[in-house]
């Protein structure tokens, strides 16, 4: 009798102690956050909408699942240029795109995303995370209750898909381009009409004739799109885009909510990603252009020398302006200018003189 009393006094105290400490679990457990991120990319299209793939898997994996994001491509949920509205109102979470299609929003977001003439993928790199480009960024998206961060890099681009040679720059004039941001406005400068569409759009208006020429990213992701069946001139360099950082964007009250070892998981995902795709861009690319020259027989071409030129003139005149625009933009330039002559100083005798020494 003593036994089975005891055994039951046990019993009993076991219960009581599991569901104390089933209780203690459930008011230990950490909160599961699951967020949707938009973009203005294609669904799994390679580099572009993979890198917004990456940014997702990098942040639910190094959380834990804390944080689940489930992204869904352009016209998914949103079109492709409402990424922005939809982050910034709350109906995402998380937005991936790049900044120059914001210009409506803020002339100064074109500075965070490339500039003709500009800096490349590395300076680019140095500005924004040792050189005071991310801060000023954040201070700019603030307003739109975003927290910006890089979260991919193209490198060096393409200088465009055309129907026909471009030998003066009187060839531009008439012309129907597909290009963004500040590289369009210089289009319009020497005379050209610049187009703003989603990459999903491109081919068909290449194909119907309602642009003639477009530029998207490299022969990585032109490949992709095969633009090479609906225009056979392929020009370098990409002077509009010789760096093009793309953007993760975060709704501000989402990100203000996560506890400090969550936003460091999220900020942290984003520089990872920012690295990831630039190191894949320098992978992929020569093999994508020799299947573009050797088994498509696109023809490659460089711009003349005095189209370049012009084209950088036209470029400071079109930037000078835009600085002018407001106190944001002219902040913002003013430290994008004194890094990029930094960088320029100390790159001519490092980066560009190996390079030239590689070449002899």
């Amino acid at each position: 009798m003593r036994r089975r009393e005891f055994l039951t006094k046990v019993g009993a105290g076991s219960l009581i102690t599991g569901s104390a400490l089933s209780v203690s679990r459930i008011a230990n457990a950490k909160p599961q956050y699951k967020w949707k991120m938009v973009t203005t990319w294609p669904k799994n299209f390679p580099g572009l909408g993979t890198g917004a793939n990456t940014v997702a898997r990098l942040i639910t994996e190094m959380s834990g699942g804390r944080i689940q994001v489930k992204v869904y491509g352009a016209k998914e949920l949103v079109g492709a240029f409402e990424v922005f509205d939809a982050v910034s109102r709350g109906n995402a979470e998380m937005g991936h795109g790049a900044a120059y299609y914001w210009k409506g929003k803020s002339s100064a977001a074109q500075f965070f995303a490339a500039v003709p003439f500009g800096l490349n993928a590395q300076e680019m790199n140095g500005w924004l995370y040792h050189g005071g480009g991310l801060q000023l960024w954040k201070e700019i998206y603030a307003e739109f209750n975003l927290v910006p961060a890089a979260a991919g890099n193209t490198g060096v681009q393409m200088g465009g898909w055309f129907n026909r040679e471009i030998k003066s720059i009187n060839d531009l004039k008439g012309l129907k381009m597909r290009i963004p941001g500040l590289g369009g406005e210089v289009l319009k400068r020497a005379g050209g009409t610049p187009v703003s569409l989603p990459g999903g759009e491109i081919q068909t208006s290449l194909q119907s004739g309602a642009i003639d020429a477009t530029e998207w990213v490299g022969p990585y992701n032109d490949l992709a799109f095969g633009l090479y069946k609906v225009a056979k001139f392929y020009y370098y360099p990409g002077w509009h885009e010789p760096g093009t950082t793309l953007e993760a964007m975060i709704n501000k009250k989402a990100f203000d909510a996560l506890p400090k070892d969550l936003q460091q998981i999220v900020t942290s995902a984003c520089k990872v990603a920012n690295q990831d795709m630039l190191a894949e861009y320098t992978a992929r690319n020569n093999a994508a252009l020799h299947t573009l020259v050797n088994k498509h027989k696109v023809k490659l071409k460089k711009f003349p020398d005095d189209v370049l030129h012009k084209l950088r003139t036209l470029s400071d005149e079109v930037v000078a302006e835009v600085a002018s625009n407001d106190k944001n933009s002219k902040k913002v330039f003013e430290s994008f200018r004194k890094f990029r002559d930094q960088a320029r100083a100390w790159h001519d005798i490092s980066e560009l003189a190996y390079y030239n020494a590689r070449a002899k």
